[in-house]
């Protein structure tokens, strides 16, 4: 199934500024008030979380800890993903502290509540300065099993394929770059899948080829491609997800900013498919450099009968 009701969601400890993947990160601003960033990052999440669930999305909150210091823990699914088969993988992320995120205790609140039966894990791969940042990197068709991904110090072709390999993807990848021509970092950054709509900047694409082969690829699995532009990518329009709701509507979750960047005829457009669902996240977006998508990690796992 494309799209899930449970998602993941990690309520910061200490969100900052992450020097650390501010390097490739253009979204970044460093915040002019640190503490009080924290406080209104608490806000966002917690009436980001409401909004979901008074939505009927089944939201997992785990809380951070405040050491080791990680500053985007609020972004968990560039660390793993889960799969309907059971697979957790695990990845190879580029920033340091960002590898931190990975012994805080949220893969065990996981096994608790959900059917694991194994673990890809891909980390080791960081020995070798070889990334692949989950599902930041990749955007999934998990219907169609297809990987679409742009190619950047984040994204590397080896880790792709590996993914690909172990659980029986297609790779469609391809370079990506904003309107400076600096590549993008995460592919969920210009595009994001659902079960009908994908949402896409194709203006990021510079070569031809692959802008063909893209959409190609989206309308031939039947896919109803939204165009962005690049003021709707800067404004994470492309960083949305469709989930649904335990009345099996499917919602599209995207940030304030991103609908806010959207034209009337696009509004309507995604209205055929989907209900939009906006959250506020301004801050988080500016000083995180990521937006709702970011925030939200898909459970496809299976439950635990104890908890069916």
């Amino acid at each position: 199934m494309q799209t899930t009701n449970t998602v993941l969601m990690i309520r910061p400890a200490h969100f900052a500024f992450n020097p650390d993947t501010a390097i490739n990160n253009r979204f970044q601003q460093p915040p002019a008030d640190p503490i009080g960033a924290q406080h209104k990052a608490l806000e966002e999440f917690d009436g980001y979380v409401d909004t979901l669930r008074k939505n009927g999305v089944d939201v997992l909150v785990v809380q951070d800890t405040p050491a080791p210091h990680t500053p985007d823990s609020i972004f968990p699914n560039n660390w793993w993903s889960s799969h309907a088969d059971g697979s957790l993988v695990l990845y190879p992320m580029e920033g340091q502290n960002r590898r931190l995120e990975r012994n805080k205790g949220v893969l065990q609140v996981l096994e608790q509540r959900f059917a694991i039966s194994h673990t890809i894990d891909l980390s080791h791969l960081e020995q070798q300065n070889i990334f692949l940042e989950g599902t930041g990197s990749m955007v999934l068709d998990r219907q169609h099993r297809i990987s679409y991904a742009c190619h950047s110090g984040r994204t590397h072709s080896n880790a792709l394929h590996q993914f690909a390999e172990r659980l029986g993807y297609q790779v469609c990848a391809f370079h990506a770059v904003d309107r400076h021509q600096a590549p993008i970092y995460h592919s969920n950054v210009m595009m994001s899948v659902g079960r009908d709509l994908s949402v896409v900047c194709l203006q990021a694409l510079p070569e031809a080829h692959e802008r063909l082969t893209l959409e190609r690829s989206l309308r031939d699995t039947g896919k109803d491609i939204l165009a962005l532009d690049f003021d709707q990518l800067e404004a994470f329009a492309g960083n949305m997800l469709e989930v649904h709701n335990r009345n099996g509507q499917q919602l599209l979750v995207m940030s304030a900013s991103a609908w806010q960047s959207l034209k009337p005829a696009q509004r309507q457009h995604i209205e055929r498919h989907t209900r939009p669902v906006v959250v506020n996240i301004d801050n988080i977006e500016r000083i995180g450099g990521g937006s709702a998508r970011c925030m939200l990690a898909e459970v496809h796992f299976p439950l635990r009968p104890s908890f069916q």
